[in-house]
């Protein structure tokens, strides 16, 4: 079953309000955002792993990105804990797993094909950079072509010009308050809007969020 994989429709979700699902390996919850479970297809989700719990090495062929939101997770190269962000990319193998339990922010099979960089980030510790506008600041995580990801934190009070994304813009709140002229989203709140969608950011009380732009271009195969 695919779920939100229209990527010219606009989707606002506040994954606190799905359920928990099951996946088929012991350990490991869900809350698919768009997509759906069968690992060759593109898909976002809320994924938690409870303690001990193992994935066994799987290939993406486009690739996977997460973000820690709590917990360490595990896998060949190091460990991870929360705020660190992690590209894997296409047709590379992968395996982890979460001695204490974690919750991951997960896309997979988003990445060009031929984007074959490893990125880890831990935003922890890396610097921030000034922003369009005062009260703006952000910090790179990966690029590739017409797609970018990054962490933008908006101080209190904060407005940005209205503006159009080209290949769409996604956004997860991790912390604070987002909004724009269409609502208010707290944190754990997924947006996807569509390409050449336009929107006039803003936040009173402040935010982080997560952004990446660019990749909305055109439903690509198993999507």
């Amino acid at each position: 079953m695919q779920i939100n994989s229209d990527i010219s429709r606009r989707v606002v979700i506040e994954p606190s309000t799905l359920p928990w699902v099951a996946a088929t390996l012991t350990g490991v919850q869900m809350r698919t955002l768009e997509g759906g479970p069968e690992p060759a297809t593109r898909a976002t989700a809320i994924v938690k792993l409870a303690p001990g719990a193992i994935i066994e090495n799987c290939t993406r062929d486009l690739g996977e990105e997460i973000v820690v939101l709590d917990g360490v997770l595990t896998d060949q190269f190091g460990s991870y804990g929360k705020g660190c962000y992690v590209k894997i990319p296409p047709g590379s193998a992968h395996a982890c797993e979460s001695a204490a339990g974690c919750m991951l922010f997960v896309k997979r099979h988003h990445l060009e094909a031929h984007d074959h960089r490893r990125i880890v980030v831990d935003s922890t510790v890396m610097p921030w950079y000034q922003g369009l506008v005062d009260g703006l600041s952000v910090m790179p995580l990966a690029e590739f072509g017409t797609r970018h990801t990054a962490l933008v934190r908006w101080s209190p009070g904060t407005r940005f010009n209205p503006h159009r994304h080209y290949g769409g813009e996604e956004i997860y709140v991790l912390e604070g308050v987002f909004e724009d002229e269409y609502g208010r989203y707290p944190a754990g709140t997924w947006i996807r809007s569509p390409h050449m969608s336009a929107h006039c950011p803003y936040s009173i009380e402040g935010c982080t969020i997560l952004v990446k732009t660019g990749h909305l271009l055109q439903q690509e195969t198993g999507a």
